[in-house]
């Protein structure tokens, strides 16, 4: 029997790297020290801890993951904020799925790189069904996760299959 799994996708070490001098927007990274704790980093799928050194940078996934399989996202190419570690860091050690908690959307990309649909997840059960649901219709190569509130980019999800 096949099964479906879905893992989340931290920004990849070597694109969090090059954040790090030079954001998608073309601007230097300006790291800080986070002295309350909770911004969401997406180098390693985790809230931040007081004290820790971050950096909030201009990310354009779409992108990047145009560049990787040559797809043309057009006009859906954006960019916007993302906490990062301002140093390197180990990765992901956490929940397969994480942030979780809140409200959010899940925005489904064809291999063009362009939206053919979401889905507001408003409890962590959902993510599964909205995954599943989503990845349903072959024409789906990718899922981003992404904030209500603001609509920031959290992490990609693909599909992998088992058994």
């Amino acid at each position: 029997m096949t099964t479906t799994t879905y893992t989340a996708r931290p920004i990849d070490p070597r694109a969090v790297k090059e954040l790090r001098a030079t954001d998608d927007a073309g601007r230097p990274a300006v790291p800080f020290t986070d002295t309350e704790g909770g911004a969401p980093l997406r180098c390693c799928l985790r809230h931040s801890e007081p004290g820790e050194r971050i950096a909030l940078v201009s990310y354009a996934p779409l992108r990047r993951w145009a560049a990787e399989t040559g797809a043309a996202p057009g006009a859906y190419d954006e960019q916007g904020p993302v906490f990062v570690h301002a140093e390197e860091c180990a990765g992901p050690a956490g929940a397969p799925l994480p942030f979780t908690g809140s409200h959010r959307t899940v925005r489904r990309y064809s291999a063009e790189g362009h939206i053919l649909g979401g889905r507001l997840v408003a409890e962590p059960a959902g993510f599964e069904t909205a995954f599943s649901e989503a990845f349903a219709d072959p024409a789906v190569a990718l899922v981003h996760v992404r904030a209500v509130e603001y609509g920031c980019f959290l992490y990609e999800v693909r599909r992998h299959r088992q058994g």
